[in-house]
């Protein structure tokens, strides 16, 4: 009975503890359920290894990313669909943790498709051990990270533009950062910025106040106050400013920029900065330049109007002077005669006065037009020599004859050209002695011709060469009776200059003066300059045959008186006077005469207005001009000259010319009949 009863009870042990068992396989196989539910339904791909690193179990998410089968994949050694640059890293993480050396790894690396892409992976890889510790296999974690290496990629891409963008462009590009505390950053400054303020960039990203030490204080508080006023309303800023740098001065930077308010309370501009220097040089040379042009424009006008009042009552004094002269009804006697000629003499000398004055301020201004061209020399050379014979014979010097070659020719203005020469030769004859010589030579020096006008006079000494040059300087002489203004010199290196010529002098006190002038030699390309004309006095005019009509328009009734009285030696000519443009055109429409005497500046229109109003008319276009004028400036003459007039006499008014003038156009008319 005992045996029986203990048998019972084993046998409910076991069955209990058997029960025991199922409810613990039970449980083990749920749990098992679950992991293999987990493994498989993982978002994560995931794969067991063994410890060489061969695929035993791989989850379809896996086979998913990596893109092979489970078949294909189950017995492959990693490295098989490893991608070739990252094999050596993999394997070499895979032994530290094999090793024992760190507990798990993590890392970015490529896998190989079945069709022979890559894809991006991140992977989480753990060792598994048994219960006693020992390495059994291995687990990967593996999450498809393609996108977000485009994406890193593609920032890295413009994160390079910009940077090279930022390297090369002249301007600087910024993130200009004010927070909710009102502590101001730069958190972006391309490289330009520290070459721009010559700051450090990285102390300059934390502390954007350094900006403010380098910007001048006249501008500080304009800056400050249109900056508070983007930050209020989020306006853009358009700003220039300078600013003080330690190495390079004064500089100009403009700054446009766009604010943006951030979640976090903050504002942020967005902006680039230019340094504008040379801009700012540029307008301010531009705008100098613009005031010099509209300051010589005035100093022109002034010029014309001066050279204006100042030779019309010169007019009247050496022309009617002249009248006296050569009036042979009424002959002076000696001591008027000497009077006449002290006024025609004084005269002279005031008109040459002005003359200088006014070339050397054309000169200055950049108004006096030349029209260079090939000059024979022997020919303009003897020009000037006639020109000055007359004050030779009256200082008692002796011209010496020319020494030039008749084949020598220079490029330059042929009235300018012979303004040099006669100014020279008249110095020579003045600052020199009873029974002295002057002498003018020219030869060729190279590609040049080397002029020279030589004197044995009083010459100078090394002090007054010195100051030879200097306008209104006349070096000592003042006293010496000697007429002059001092600028005579400055006019004639002026000239030279702008005929891309020098001048030279060479002198000793008591010994003489030599002036050299050199030249760029020319080829002929113009006919000999024809020989001075006869004055009136030399070669009377021939008997007219017909009477002429001479229509003079002139509001001076000075200037109309002497014009009657030259008109009174020439009877064949009728004289009418009409004292306006507007009376001239009446009376040119009412007599069509056979000559225009016309001055330029008449008291409702300008000599200009008046032949354009005349060419409206085809009968009235054929009349011939003359300008008659104490408007002197070059300009003038070449514009009056482009608009058809056959001469422009100025005053004050040489009588011979005007009669020459009158002679010339008798003939034309007589021949024509």
């Amino acid at each position: 009975m005992s045996d029986t009863a203990g048998s019972s009870h084993s046998t409910a042990t076991m069955a209990a503890e058997l029960e025991v068992l199922r409810a613990e396989v039970a449980t083990l196989r749920s749990e098992a359920e679950r992991y293999r539910a987990g493994f498989e339904l993982s978002a994560s791909g995931q794969v067991i290894s063994s410890l060489e690193g061969c695929i035993k179990v791989v989850n379809d998410r896996a086979c998913a990313i990596l893109g092979h089968t489970r078949e294909a994949l189950i017995g492959k050694h990693f490295s098989e669909i490893t991608h070739l640059a990252d094999l050596k890293l993999n394997a070499a993480l895979l032994e530290q943790l094999v090793l024992g050396i760190v507990p798990s790894m993590r890392m970015d690396k490529r896998y190989l498709r079945a069709d022979g892409s890559a894809v991006w992976c991140a992977i989480h890889v753990a060792m598994v051990r048994d219960a006693e510790g020992e390495p059994k296999s291995v687990l990967a974690v593996i999450n498809d990270i393609s996108e977000r290496k485009r994406i890193e990629s593609e920032l890295r891409e413009r994160n390079d533009v910009l940077a090279g963008l930022s390297a090369h462009m002249p301007s600087a590009l910024f993130i200009y950062k004010v927070d909710e505390r009102g502590h101001r950053s730069l958190p972006y400054l391309s490289e330009s910025m520290s070459t721009m303020f010559e700051l450090d960039l990285p102390t300059l990203r934390e502390d954007a106040t350094l900006l403010a030490q380098r910007i001048h204080p006249d501008d500080v508080h304009r800056l400050s106050v249109e900056a508070e006023d983007s930050h209020r309303h989020l306006t853009p800023i358009q700003q220039e400013y300078r600013v003080l740098l330690p190495s390079r001065g004064l500089r100009w930077v403009a700054a446009r920029s766009m604010p943006h308010r951030m979640p976090d309370g903050s504002t942020q501009w967005y902006g680039v900065m230019t340094d504008i220097t040379d801009q700012k040089l540029y307008q301010e040379a531009v705008v100098n330049a613009q005031a010099a042009e509209r300051a010589n424009q005035a100093k022109s006008d002034f010029l014309s109007r001066m050279s204006h009042e100042l030779r019309t009552p010169l007019n009247a004094v050496i022309g009617f002077a002249q009248l006296l002269r050569m009036d042979t009804q009424r002959p002076m006697d000696e001591e008027q005669q000497r009077r006449v000629a002290l006024i025609e003499e004084a005269g002279a000398h005031l008109q040459a006065v002005i003359n200088d004055v006014l070339d050397l301020s054309r000169i200055e201004v950049g108004s006096l037009p030349l029209s260079i061209e090939s000059l024979n020399l022997r020919a303009l050379g003897d020009e000037a020599l006639n020109m000055v014979e007359e004050m030779a014979h009256s200082a008692a010097v002796k011209l010496l004859p020319p020494e030039i070659a008749g084949d020598l020719y220079v490029r330059g203005d042929r009235v300018r050209l012979r303004q040099v020469l006669v100014n020279l030769l008249s110095n020579a004859i003045k600052y020199n002695r009873q029974g002295g010589t002057v002498q003018l030579k020219a030869r060729p020096q190279g590609s040049e011709v080397l002029m020279e006008v030589s004197d044995n006079g009083i010459g100078m000494s090394e002090e007054q060469q010195q100051h030879l040059f200097e306008p209104f300087n006349r070096l000592g002489v003042e006293s010496s009776g000697v007429d002059g203004t001092g600028i005579g010199l400055v006019i004639v290196r002026k000239l030279l200059e702008l005929m891309k010529g020098e001048v030279r002098v060479s002198s000793h006190k008591g010994r003489g003066t030599t002036v050299s002038v050199t030249m760029a030699s020319a080829l002929p390309a113009t006919p000999a300059l024809p020989t001075a004309r006869s004055t009136p006095e030399d070669e009377p005019a021939p008997l007219p045959t017909r009477t002429a009509t001479l229509l003079y328009a002139e509001d001076n009734d000075v200037n109309v008186m002497l014009v009657e009285q030259i008109l009174a030696l020439r009877p064949e000519w009728n004289l009418l006077v009409a004292v306006s443009g507007t009376q001239a055109l009446a009376l040119a429409r009412e007599t069509c005469p056979d000559l225009l005497l016309l001055d330029m500046h008449l008291g409702d229109m300008t000599g200009f207005d008046v032949v354009t109003e005349l060419d409206k008319d085809d009968r009235l276009s054929q009349i011939p001009r003359v300008a008659l004028s104490a408007d002197a400036m070059p300009d003038q003459i070449h514009a009056a000259k482009a608009r058809g007039f056959e001469a422009y006499l100025t005053k004050p008014l040489d009588v011979s010319n005007l009669l020459d003038c009158l002679d010339e156009h008798m003939r034309r008319l007589t021949a024509a009949s």
